[in-house]
């Protein structure tokens, strides 16, 4: 389908997701809201589609936050509704099934922190800025970013940057833990791509497998996430990629994994 806000794009098995908003910084409104959460449903029921990247449009914003001008006019029912559409997006992006890397090449502020957090990997260009400003228009975060800022890089770290609203440095936010590698600007897209390129060539189920356990395993108690491991670990048996992974060690040479 064509989208007003997102340009996608297919190499090989990665698909690039793209905010096309420049002009807006990328911002989020209902409308981009609503095509992300078209995108990633249409990446998750295609076989094609191994790895998702997400990024913005143009050098100076991943995403740099919700349509202020937007919510200025938002009801509290209204409201309501615009945070929950965005809690789904996020939820859908982190429970996919695939791994979805956050290309972050600038600003990514409020909802673009909380869309950068909903990935499984984070790839920063030492120009990136992030922060969760929300406590400066009256508001606090509204699509996930107290919970996953919590859980990412604990309850000292989500408190000092939701409650002062402050901007950090790409830097910072690796030592955080909110992002996982920092590269030079014109290093971006390699560092990128090489990650999506690596993860394309895994096995699918294993990788889904993974985030399962990781994902949802992290939520429970310990004895019910290492149950969920073990169920999740015992599923790998019934597939074809395991069985091709284990006799290529075995022959020394690299296993070239089908998706079965």
């Amino acid at each position: 389908m064509a989208y007003r806000n997102l340009a996608l794009a297919d190499r090989g098995a990665v698909r690039t997701i793209t905010v096309n908003r420049p002009d807006k910084l990328n911002a989020l409104n209902r409308e981009t809201l609503n095509e992300l959460s078209l995108a990633f449903a249409q990446a998750r029921h295609d076989d094609a589609v191994r790895v998702v990247v997400l990024t913005g449009a143009g050098d100076k914003a991943f995403v740099a936050g919700a349509d202020i001008a937007e919510m200025n006019t938002l009801t509290p029912l209204q409201a309501q509704a615009f945070s929950q559409a965005g809690q789904q997006l996020m939820l859908a992006i982190e429970r996919l099934g695939k791994p979805v890397i956050a290309r972050v090449q600038g600003y990514a502020l409020g909802g673009g922190m909380e869309l950068a957090m909903a990935c499984h990997l984070r790839v920063a260009s030492e120009k990136a800025r992030f922060g969760q400003p929300e406590i400066n228009l009256g508001l606090i975060p509204g699509f996930g970013g107290t919970q996953r800022l919590l859980r990412l890089a604990g309850r000292g770290a989500a408190l000092e940057l939701c409650l002062g609203g402050a901007q950090i440095d790409a830097q910072r936010a690796c030592q955080l833990g909110i992002v996982g590698r920092v590269v030079a600007p014109e290093q971006l897209d390699a560092a990128v791509d090489a990650l999506a390129d690596q993860l394309a060539a895994a096995a699918p189920h294993a990788l889904a497998g993974i985030l399962d356990a990781v994902i949802q395993g992290g939520e429970c108690a310990l004895d019910q996430g290492l149950a969920h491991e073990t169920q999740a670990f015992a599923l790998c048996f019934s597939t074809e990629d395991m069985r091709e992974g284990t006799r290529a060690f075995l022959e020394r040479r690299k296993p070239n994994f089908a998706g079965r």
